[in-house]
């Protein structure tokens, strides 16, 4: 599958991967600052953005989404840097095709299964009623028991089209049906033995200390930084600091080439 790709700058790619539920503009302020020395794509992973709907979500697929996209860029081998469910899909390329990937960043995910904490907000997004002429302000008042927080209710109600006939931009029945598989992740026996670095948010507990074995088993040349003042969504809690770990972690990868 191509997907819906926005690229800036010159020179290596490096390719931003969004969260679920996220798109391009989630990346908008870091592609415009490492863009100044690098030839920066975001992506739309499937079912996301502008991008096709599959009801296949799994992580292999998503993977060779990426590479197929990027083939037909010319923008092959890249740095990969993912957040969340986009940090996923860069472990999972990286591991697929180490040979494509000259480094990889991983933005506060882990490789292991996650609990189903997210499954009640998919659950009252998919019985959220789309009525002609509905507000926002309404979409996100149905919304609030199952996301108490204001922010995360304003960036997943930035998937709804609003008008005379509101919709989903997200492909959300395939989400929803896909969820066990995004929420999963299957050990291959693989290694990646390129960078990688993790970036885990201060107040954030989807990188755990007892993640770490795991991580350095299937990617022995693993660094960890932990960023301060930053939960799970640490490009938007200290955008500085999280483009300042980038920028040195990518200044370092220049000066091995």
């Amino acid at each position: 599958m191509i997907l819906h790709s926005v690229q800036m700058g010159q020179g290596r790619p490096v390719v931003l991967l969004h969260g679920l539920f996220g798109s391009v503009r989630n990346f908008g302020a870091v592609q415009k600052a490492l863009a100044s020395e690098n030839r920066v794509i975001a992506l739309d992973l499937r079912n996301h953005g502008a991008s096709p709907h599959a009801s296949v979500v799994g992580y292999d697929a998503l993977a060779a989404d990426v590479f197929e996209t990027l083939a037909a860029l010319d923008a092959l081998p890249a740095v990969l840097i993912g957040h969340s469910m986009g940090g996923k899909v860069a472990m999972r390329a990286a591991l697929d095709r180490p040979d494509a990937v000259t480094a990889l960043v991983v933005a506060d995910i882990a490789p292991v299964t996650y609990p189903p904490h997210l499954r009640p907000v998919v659950a009252a997004l998919s019985a959220l009623e789309l009525t002609p002429g509905m507000s926002r302000a309404q979409a996100d008042a149905a919304l609030a028991a199952a996301a108490p927080d204001s922010g995360m209710r304003g960036f997943l109600l930035q998937n709804l089209v609003l008008g005379a006939h509101p919709a989903w931009r997200i492909g959300l029945t395939e989400i929803v049906a896909g969820m066990p598989e995004i929420e999963a992740w299957t050990v291959t026996g693989r290694t990646y033995a390129d960078p990688a670095l993790f970036i885990a948010g201060e107040r954030s507990n989807y990188i755990q200390p007892a993640h770490r074995p795991l991580i350095r088993a299937e990617f022995p040349a693993a660094r960890f930084v932990t960023l301060k003042d930053a939960g799970h969504w640490l490009h938007a809690d200290n955008p500085a600091g999280f483009l300042a770990v980038l920028e040195a972690f990518l200044a370092a990868i220049r000066s091995r080439s």
